[in-house]
């Protein structure tokens, strides 16, 4: 039985691996430029059909990401949005936490701001129809209610409100801003913030 769960565990370290190799190539060459010989070289992986034992192509490695990337950023959404009672409170935390994301994960956000996943995804849910941002715009509709932001569409709000750190990010993970993401942080806030608040 402890074999068994050696080989499990064994199995999970190098799809994790195989994750992780490709989330970097991804975000340096592109997905379409990312081969699996790519990949199985990054991941320390003898053969590409060691892959094959794990991923049964290039797009379901990178379904695998999408689904791990949302379904982290779900949890951390619920849990901002429990710590916090105020819409702008919530929103300014994940303002916090997509900044340090794109310092600490920085191949994260390229993954999620500047790849197209549409391209090479066609089968996933738009951006707006994750749960993540669904969660969102719930946060966005709240504040209208309780008279924080202006009485707008809250999808509008949205576009609105993160048009605006999503186009700061992409500046950053492009190199077109080339200081830290914290230095432009609070300033992007209250560009965002100023866009959607009720004066």
């Amino acid at each position: 039985m402890d074999k068994e769960k050696e080989n499990i565990q064994i199995k999970s370290e190098t799809q994790d691996e195989i994750l992780l190799a490709a989330l970097k190539l991804f975000a340096e060459k592109g997905y379409f430029n990312t081969s699996l010989t790519d990949i199985k070289d990054a991941a320390g992986i003898k053969t590409t059909s060691g892959i094959y034992q794990h991923f049964k192509n290039k797009q379901m490695i990178a379904s695998a990401l999408y689904a791990n990337i949302f379904d982290s950023l779900n949890i951390s959404i619920d849990d901002i949005r429990r710590r916090n009672k105020k819409s702008s409170e919530q929103l300014h935390e994940i303002v916090d936490l997509l900044f340090r994301l794109t310092s600490e994960a920085p191949d994260v956000m390229q993954f999620l701001l500047v790849l197209k996943i549409h391209e090479f995804l066609p089968e996933e849910k738009p951006l707006l129809e994750t749960a993540p941002f669904a969660k969102i715009i719930k946060i966005i509709q709240a504040g209208i209610k309780a008279g924080e932001i202006r009485n707008i569409d809250p999808v509008l709000g949205y576009a609105c409100f993160f048009g605006i750190i999503n186009q700061i990010l992409c500046l950053l993970l492009t190199g077109a801003l080339d200081k830290k993401p914290e230095v432009y942080q609070s300033q992007a806030w209250l560009a965002a913030w100023n866009a959607i608040a009720k004066k």
